[in-house]
């Protein structure tokens, strides 16, 4: 045996069906008769989970209401052209009045809806600090650069939360009463504020930074409140286990939207006798008029809504299913008249020979 010969010998792989490619292998051969049962089958299947979405979808219920403030659209009105050019805007309410002919079927989600309201936008969904917000104290005092110019106060004083995000944080509230009989008074229903945050973001991604001496507020010491804010973020709720970073409607705003007409949950009505939704009745929404919308061209929309399988009310996802199982039939027919076309012709050419 020549040199070259065991050299080459000693390099070739083992002589095992796996590693010389003999293993038995299936290739589909996509003829007519496979191809196109699964497009129609594709297809159908499509469609079937198509129309299930769509009309899962309308079955649920939503009670809306624009509360902008364009003239002529109610007592928001007042509030809007109050706070117009006013930086920030003087403190106004206004109410909403509606009635249910029927139950509101529950559980029943209180939102709140933004349009025109980019939080997709590249320089303002970077400024924040994941590092602040997770509670160091070394990020609470030397927040990041992406902050700015919410990084530092005009008195030289970190900002916490810093960031745009953190300092346009929406600050409307609302309150629902319910009028049982007519004429008669009008009794608060109870809103759950707690567990509207994503889990993996209130147990994970905020945190307070330590306590000294058994105080938030002093752990925020020599910080400063974003601009638009009236209070510190230690102040934010009464309830010392929703205040702060891990204040629930705080964590709810730092998740930001991806389109610019977004809705985000304010609240759930869960409790005593309104369990299994909204009884029949008259209704009134006492709302705390702050957010100005007006100066990016924005509306604001407050929104009950009932909830499915599925989630919340969203055609889209019908819609598109629907499509794609209508394209794929298509697609399975234009393939069927094409075979059988041309499945003519070759039979016509074989009995020519």
């Amino acid at each position: 045996m020549t040199w070259s010969a065991t050299a080459r010998g000693a390099h070739q792989p083992d002589n095992t069906a796996f590693t010389q490619q003999r293993l038995p292998a299936w290739h589909p051969l996509l003829s007519a008769s496979i191809a196109l049962p699964l497009f129609f089958c594709a297809g159908l299947a499509f469609i079937g989970l198509g129309l299930g979405l769509y009309y899962s979808s309308n079955g649920i219920k939503e009670l809306a209401y624009d509360y902008t403030g364009d003239p002529g659209t109610g007592n928001c009105s007042v509030c809007a052209t109050a706070g117009q050019g006013r930086a920030p805007p003087p403190p106004c309410s206004c109410a909403w009045y509606f009635s249910l002919p029927e139950l509101f079927q529950g559980p029943v989600y209180l939102y709140y809806e933004l349009t025109n309201f980019y939080q997709n936008n590249r320089r303002y969904g970077v400024s924040r600090d994941d590092s602040q917000l997770s509670g160091l104290p070394s990020s609470l005092r030397h927040p990041v650069n992406e902050c700015a110019p919410y990084q530092y106060s005009a008195a030289g004083l970190p900002i916490a939360p810093c960031g745009a995000i953190a300092n346009s944080l929406f600050n409307d509230s609302f309150s629902l009463w319910h009028q049982r009989q007519p004429n008669g008074p009008y009794v608060e229903v109870p809103l759950d504020r707690t567990g509207i945050a994503w889990w993996t973001d209130y147990h994970v991604k905020f945190r307070n930074p330590p306590l000294v001496n058994g105080s938030l507020a002093l752990a925020f010491r020599g910080t400063a409140p974003p601009p638009n804010w009236h209070r510190p973020v230690y102040e934010l709720s009464p309830d010392p286990n929703n205040t702060g970073f891990i204040n629930q409607d705080f964590v709810v705003w730092m998740r930001t939207a991806a389109l610019p007409t977004f809705r985000k949950l304010y609240a759930r009505i869960r409790q005593g006798n309104y369990s299994a939704g909204l009884p029949r009745g008259a209704y009134r929404v006492n709302i705390t008029y702050n957010y100005p919308v007006r100066v990016f061209s924005g509306h604001k929309r407050l929104i009950f809504s009932s909830i499915s399988w599925m989630g919340g009310k969203n055609p889209f996802l019908g819609i598109a299913y629907l499509l794609v199982g209508s394209l794929c039939i298509f697609v399975g027919f234009v393939m069927l008249v094409v075979y059988i076309r041309y499945q003519d012709q070759n039979d016509d050419e074989e009995d020519d020979e």
